[in-house]
């Protein structure tokens, strides 16, 4: 049985934060962008207009605060566990993307995407279940 530690906790929410707050920042940005008209000439005028309604959308901020968030906690979980553990362990993510494109973008996943899905579970699976950290820590 595997000792549960601080560590393993702080990577556990760490890699949890990467895994929701990725798909979800890229999401709402998709939605932000789905409510912004895109410029109807690429002249100075019409691409500082859409500039200005992509700059005052809440959505769009909102995402981009998600995607700061996520790159936060990669940054802090690279610092404890080796990049070996987290990329692998991130790509859960994909699976969180494609029910929040169905539930929030209405976009229809196909059977095919969920198996690729699940393939890729099954290898976050195999991945969780080795240490996060087979390297000794450097101090600078």
């Amino acid at each position: 049985m595997t000792r549960v530690t601080g560590q393993s906790i702080k990577t556990f929410v760490s890699m949890l934060i990467m895994v929701v707050f990725n798909p979800l920042g890229n999401v709402l940005l998709r939605e932000g962008m789905r409510e912004i008209a895109v410029p109807t000439t690429w002249m100075a005028a019409g691409i500082a207009t859409w500039g200005a309604q992509v700059l005052t959308s809440g959505t769009i901020w909102l995402g981009i605060a998600c995607l700061l968030a996520y790159v936060f906690a990669e940054m802090v979980v690279l610092s404890w566990a080796d990049y070996s553990f987290v990329q692998p362990v991130s790509a859960s993510a994909y699976g969180v993307a494609a029910v929040l494109g169905h539930v929030m973008l209405g976009e229809e996943v196909s059977n095919l995407r969920w198996l690729g899905i699940g393939v890729i579970g099954l290898g976050v699976l195999m991945v969780v279940r080795t240490s996060s950290r087979t390297t000794e820590t450097r101090r600078v």
